[in-house]
């Protein structure tokens, strides 16, 4: 397979992550502008786990999430008190607040003969984990869209699920939700640990795929493109915001060759869409039509109406 496309694959699959992230957020009702800063959490402490101490890729991963996961808890603790606007510019606050301390944080271990970890605003170099142990980049994308099965797979279930439900209640209405008995507050926070420990295991594989982060990297735009992948391909399924990341990767390396212009035009697409599509391609209302009409096709298909399947 072309390294080009290898490349563009395995973007289009760590992105993913952070576009659940968010949209794990818009569900219960909160614009995030800050879940680059978990991807970033999940970035240094799987790094350290392999690079420093030498632990397996699984387990640091695991840990990477965990780490993301508990700091946005932490952080959604008090911030998840505040709506709307509020609540959009204290997430990029706390983001800009990680971003400056991984400016800051210096952690180097001596490993045959050269300093090996995060150093400051010079970033962490040496996150040779799927190079020392000779994983192809084929498997490493299999190991992506593993895991993105796997929290696919998730999605499916808690939306399905009571909580799942909960969840788009109270991003209808938050006053509606506590007036059925729902928790409002520790629900949201609940919500906000599991979109922290989906930023952090993406940003655990982007760390071992380009085996070098350095701060700037987690700026605002990765925060507002997490955000727009699931207002781009909507908020129906958890499908929507895996289109989002397809249209805003794909939109921009086809028109790689206008150079800077290409994110002027990529904006100006979006900005058209969200006035057409406000809830995005796949909102609530086409999932429910394609839902209806699947399973009307299913019962005229079905053995008991006298046809087969």
């Amino acid at each position: 397979m072309d390294d080009y496309l290898i490349g563009v694959l395995s973007n289009i699959g760590i992105s993913s992550f952070l576009a659940l992230s968010a949209y794990l957020l818009l569900l219960t009702g909160e614009i995030s502008f800050g879940q680059q800063a978990f991807f970033a959490i999940g970035a240094y402490a799987a790094g350290i786990g392999t690079a420093l101490w030498g632990w397996p890729l699984g387990v640091a991963l695991f840990c990477g999430a965990v780490t993301a996961g508990l700091a946005a808890v932490l952080v959604g603790l008090p911030t998840l008190r505040l709506h709307g606007l509020y609540f959009a510019v204290a997430t990029l606050a706390f983001a800009e607040m990680v971003r400056l301390v991984f400016e800051q944080f210096r952690y180097q271990v001596m490993i045959d003969g050269e300093p090996v970890g995060p150093n400051g605003a010079d970033g962490f170099r040496g996150i040779r984990y799927i190079f020392e142990n000779d994983v192809g980049p084929l498997q490493f994308i299999a190991l992506i869209y593993g895991l993105l099965a796997a929290v696919l797979t998730g999605f499916v279930l808690l939306e399905r699920s009571r909580l799942g439900t909960a969840f788009r209640m109270i991003g209808e209405d938050a006053v509606l939700a506590e007036l059925h008995g729902l928790a409002v507050a520790r629900l949201r926070v609940l919500a906000a640990g599991l979109a922290g420990a989906l930023a952090g295991l993406g940003g655990g594989l982007y760390a071992h795929l380009t085996t070098y982060v350095e701060p700037r990297i987690f700026d605002v735009m990765l925060g507002v493109h997490s955000l727009a992948y699931g207002l781009i391909g909507g908020l129906g399924t958890a499908l929507g915001p895996l289109l989002g990341v397809l249209i805003d990767i794909g939109v921009l390396e086809s028109i790689r060759f206008l150079a800077g212009y290409r994110m002027i035009i990529f904006g100006g697409l979006v900005a058209l869409l969200l006035i057409v599509r406000p809830r995005g391609l796949l909102d609530e209302a086409l999932v429910h039509r394609i839902r209806k009409a699947g399973s009307r096709w299913f019962i005229r298909r079905s053995p008991a109406n006298g046809e087969t399947a």
